[in-house]
């Protein structure tokens, strides 16, 4: 199936490693030039070095915070310059720590609004208009399984990113009318860096091996296994494409069924 990605342009947010680096080698991987930032430049550049290796696409790579309203809009303005145009936008950010409610600060709220509410919004304001223009576009954001299903000692994730939720059912009505797709992935449990910090911090909490925290989630999970990073890039690369031009406004799990609701 030919995705119709060639020569599209994506901006790809927190992509030096983990799901965000699947997503930008998923999309380099079928022809879109990447532009891709991170906090961490030294682990950027090296990301970027293996995607150009393995697929020899234009890349810009630069170091930005997101919670940084100007660094995003600086980072915009470049890709623009660089490339002409902003055809895809992914919204990323790592997760906020692992806390109860009674554990949490209003500096700890404050922090996880910044980093997964703000920043999405940030990226939103900064692609969204040269969208429209052009009349084509995707912006999707990568939230949780949380959104879903709510995952006790994640009320931090379980709370901010539901309203991410909203900004994207909000955005994919109005811009709809003008060909740009707004959509939501979630993840689940998935093999990377970030899940085996968490499960080390819950691990450490609950007084057990980090491998009986990981073997908890797994039995949970229909499919009795983690995702692989490039599973869960596969979902949002689709969602990018021109085969997927009838779908906004949703939220996909790529959890291995393990929330169980209907929706």
């Amino acid at each position: 199936m030919d995705l119709g990605l060639k020569d599209r342009v994506a901006l790809v947010a927190a992509s030096s490693q983990g799901l965000g680096k699947a997503v930008a080698l998923g999309l380099a991987k079928e022809g879109a030039k990447l532009a891709m930032c991170s906090r961490n430049a030294t682990a950027l550049m090296a990301a970027t070095e293996e995607i150009g290796a393995a697929t020899d696409v234009e890349i810009l790579a630069t170091a930005v915070d997101v919670t940084r309203e100007e660094e995003v809009r600086r980072f915009a303005a470049r890709v623009t310059e660089r490339f002409g145009k902003i055809d895809i936008c992914v919204a990323n950010a790592g997760g906020p720590p692992a806390k109860a409610f009674d554990a949490t600060t209003m500096d700890d709220w404050r922090r996880a609004v910044d980093l997964n509410l703000m920043s999405t919004l940030f990226l939103a304001h900064a692609v969204l208009p040269g969208m429209r223009e052009r009349r084509w576009g995707r912006l999707i954001t990568i939230t949780s399984l949380t959104v879903k299903q709510p995952i006790d000692g994640l009320i931090l994730s379980n709370s901010v990113r539901a309203a991410v939720v909203g900004l994207v059912k909000s955005l994919s009505n109005e811009y709809a009318a003008d060909n740009v797709l707004v959509n939501n992935v979630c993840p689940g449990y998935t093999a990377t860096d970030r899940l085996g910090e968490l499960s080390a911090t819950l691990a450490k909490s609950a007084g057990v091996d980090p491998s009986e925290i990981e073997k908890r989630w797994t039995t949970q999970i229909p499919l009795r296994r983690l995702a692989r990073p490039e599973e869960f890039a596969d979902a949002v690369v689709f969602l990018c494409s021109e085969r997927a031009s009838y779908i906004t406004g949703q939220s996909l799990s790529v959890d291995g069924g393990f929330a169980k609701g209907l929706l």
